[in-house]
């Protein structure tokens, strides 16, 4: 990985730390846990969830509202009215948002709204999006593609900050395998390789690995434990009735369980998970 001038850690101990908002960074010594639904379906939705899981703590809000979808019958989002419903609760629970852009043509329109862009799986290697996002003022969440290597992944990354955006967050999600047990193997190994190879932050999404609800809780002590800086969790009010992925949303209560139950491996390691939240504004 030669080529990978900005990305790769250059000495044992450095390692860059990427802001969110004025409160919450990734990166640090504290386990920033990322939580929200898989799409952003209605304010009342997103209230509830922001409400309820603020005291948990989450640090952020997930919420797509443009969706790569495998049918193009399925549901794609909500839109400009997803991203308004984002910023409307961002503002009233002081939580940074996280939401996914898949065209250069909605970068300064989600800019506008969201904390946060995250470059999903099937974009990891759209190369042209990812020069584009280089000139973003905003941190990037990058997330590792569905068959990508160590190697292309932090290359994917090189992109982004040869052109200029050197806020870049690392998130493995899963790899495609022959076993249809799970929706896709979580590569852990993954994540300390690129703790040791790079400096960027790394974070790990379970929902997706898994696409099971019943093991991501596991997964993502696991995560914790081997060195993830966070994790990204989807999680929904009335999972069943999610529009979307409904399969691997935790419920709010198991999301507050999971938070909890991650704290003392987090200690284990030397880290801890943020204790609070800012009041609600």
């Amino acid at each position: 990985m030669k080529d990978a001038r900005l990305v790769r850690k250059t000495e044992s101990n450095s390692k860059s730390i990427v802001s969110l908002s004025k409160s919450v960074a990734i990166g640090g010594e504290e386990i920033v846990i990322i939580g929200g639904p898989c799409a952003v379906e209605s304010l009342d939705q997103m209230e509830t969830i922001a409400r309820e899981l603020k005291s948990a703590p989450i640090q952020a809000l997930r919420g797509g509202v443009y969706k790569p979808r495998t049918s193009p019958y399925s549901f794609q989002g909500s839109g400009l009215i997803g991203l308004e419903i984002l910023s409307t609760v961002r503002q009233h629970y002081d939580l940074p948002v996280v939401t996914e852009v898949m065209a250069i043509s909605q970068i300064e329109e989600i800019s506008h709204y969201a904390d946060m862009l995250q470059v999903g799986s099937r974009n990891m290697q759209n190369f042209d999006l990812l020069k584009a996002l280089g000139q973003a003022d905003k941190p990037i969440l990058l997330k590792r593609g569905l068959a990508a290597t160590i190697e292309e992944f932090v290359m994917a990354a090189e992109y982004i900050m040869s052109h200029g955006n050197l806020n870049v967050v690392l998130c493995e999600r899963g790899i495609r395998s022959f076993d249809s047990y799970t929706r896709n193997v979580l590569d852990l190994g993954a994540v300390a390789a690129l703790k040791q190879i790079t400096h960027l932050p790394v974070i790990v999404d379970p929902s997706h690995a898994a696409g099971r609800r019943e093991l991501i809780a596991d997964l993502s002590r696991a995560a914790i434990a081997c060195g993830a800086d966070g994790l990204i969790i989807e999680c929904h009010p009335e999972p069943d009735q999610s529009i979307s992925d409904a399969q691997q949303a935790l419920t709010l209560e198991n999301m507050i369980e999971l938070v909890r139950s991650v704290q003392p491996v987090a200690k284990a390691v030397g880290r801890k998970v943020y204790e609070s939240c800012l009041a609600i504004a």
